[in-house]
């Protein structure tokens, strides 16, 4: 499991936290893939390379159509293609992505009015005025709409609750500095759609990246004031104050609205504050999500990913729970090993057995560190029909392992690799990675694993 720092010296919101888990290596197509599962209407997704103030960044955004038949699609068939289609301004983003990064998720949350803008820059008023006449030709949606379309969705359970968990937080937010209560919060139909690519996305792209535990640092929010349907709002708005109260930040000198209540939601949500890198952090890469602004500073989120292991580590303090189940199906089984998983075991298997009177059965086995006993033993007797558990005490010897990315001609995959005393004996691509780039590109699933296999080598003897 990788460790993540965020630096947000230039704000955040899901859009470039998102670009930026892309920079780290986070598979565009197994995220886009995924998306896909939810029945949110038409858009289209949004991902290129970009410069801020010299410093190249992965920009993620999506365009909403509201209308129309559900659709999918992308502007890059794969990431070789960015610098091809990294030519549009920042001038003509602010216009085809709807409007800045900075204030896309302040304005879903609004009841009535859901465009707002900088009191100086009097020169899109006009274009602020006609979005806002558009929108509201569309419905609102409260939270429980959207927690229905997100735990109705064919997402792992475990997404489906963290993705619940954010926006559970972005609503009370909302509904604190609004004085209301929860279900009376509305969101703006695309804002909401918007938001829910940003927060999942952002969740599938961390899972991708293998990363358990987030870390950010101090944010600079922006000063000044924003125009929304309520009149004037100070920077940082009052739902992003709410969520921010718990975490490092200041104004800064930019006058300019820097962290989204997304952004901060997901922070809030995921993250324990920090003002600095943890001592025993031992950053392994760097990735950059840019926004949209053009800023005396970089417009960009900075994160740093730690994804090393501690070298044959002999760990003593772990358990082994099993227990014995004839009466559920194959399918209850996987789904418990998958949530066995999600929730942090070291490792889940069941194995197929007989039981007395030679009945049929499953062996469900759990390994798992002492101290989250309690964790696996509430899934367990929850998600089967077992009524006891046995356990075991084991130890077990690890390798130190690396994640890298290796470009295909087809797209990218990320290879894992285990050394042995600096030594490279373990080397294996991404198995779900290379499905997908296998049906992309018409060919077959040993030709994509063999090329994975060969890139990953050169690049995985040249890093130890």
């Amino acid at each position: 499991m990788a460790k993540l720092y965020v630096e947000p010296f230039s704000g955040i919101s899901g859009n470039m936290f998102m670009g930026a888990l892309f920079d780290l290596g986070a598979s565009f197509p197994k995220v886009k893939a995924e998306l896909e599962k939810l029945d949110i209407g038409q858009y289209k997704l949004i991902y290129e390379k970009v410069e801020k103030c010299g410093i190249k960044a992965t920009h993620f955004d999506a365009q909403l159509s509201g209308e129309g038949t559900v659709t999918f699609a992308e502007n890059l068939e794969s990431h070789e293609q960015h610098e091809i289609h990294a030519h549009h301004t920042d001038e003509e983003h602010e216009h085809h992505h709807h409007h800045d990064e900075h204030d896309h998720a302040h304005e879903h949350h609004h009841e009535h009015d859901h465009e707002h803008e900088h009191e100086h820059e009097h020169e899109h008023e006009h274009e602020h005025e006609h979005e806002h006449e558009h929108s509201h030709h569309h419905e609102h949606r409260n939270l429980a709409d959207i927690l229905k379309i997100i735990n109705g969705s064919g997402l792992s359970e475990t997404i489906k609750e963290k993705a619940s968990q954010v926006f559970t937080e972005l609503g009370k937010a909302e509904a604190k500095v609004h004085g209301k209560a929860l279900d009376e919060i509305h969101f703006h139909e695309v804002g909401a759609v918007d938001t829910i690519i940003d927060i999942v996305g952002c969740l599938l792209a961390l899972e991708d990246l293998h990363v358990k535990t987030i870390y950010v640092g101090r944010m600079q929010t922006g000063r000044g004031f924003v125009r929304c349907a309520h009149g004037l709002m100070p920077v940082p708005a009052p739902a992003t104050t709410e969520l921010l109260k718990t975490l490092p930040n200041y104004q800064g000198e930019i006058d300019k609205e820097l962290v989204t209540p997304t952004g901060a939601a997901l922070m809030f949500a995921l993250a324990q504050p920090t003002l600095n890198k943890p001592a025993d952090f031992t950053t392994t890469a760097i990735g950059y999500g840019a926004g949209t602004w053009d800023l005396a500073i970089p417009n960009v989120v900075r994160v740093y990913i730690d994804n090393t292991q501690p070298e044959l580590i002999n760990e003593e303090d772990l358990l082994v729970a099993e227990c014995n189940l004839d009466d559920v199906t194959g399918e209850v089984c996987g789904y418990t090993v998958e949530k066995l998983m999600a929730q942090g075991a070291l490792d889940a298997w069941y194995t197929p057995i007989y039981m007395k009177k030679c009945r049929p059965a499953y062996k469900l086995s759990v390994l798992y560190q002492r101290s989250m006993q309690e964790i696996f033993e509430k899934i367990i007797f929850t998600e089967t029909s077992t009524l006891g558990l046995r356990f075991h005490s084991v130890d077990r010897t690890v390798l130190t392992r690396h994640f890298y990315t290796v470009k295909l001609p087809q797209g990218e995959v990320k290879v894992k690799a285990g050394y042995y005393k600096g030594v490279l004996v373990n080397l294996a691509p991404e198995y779900e990675e290379c499905v997908l780039l296998a049906k992309k590109a018409n060919t077959t699933l040993q030709e994509i694993m063999i090329l994975a296999t060969e890139e990953g080598r050169k690049i995985a003897t040249r890093k130890l």
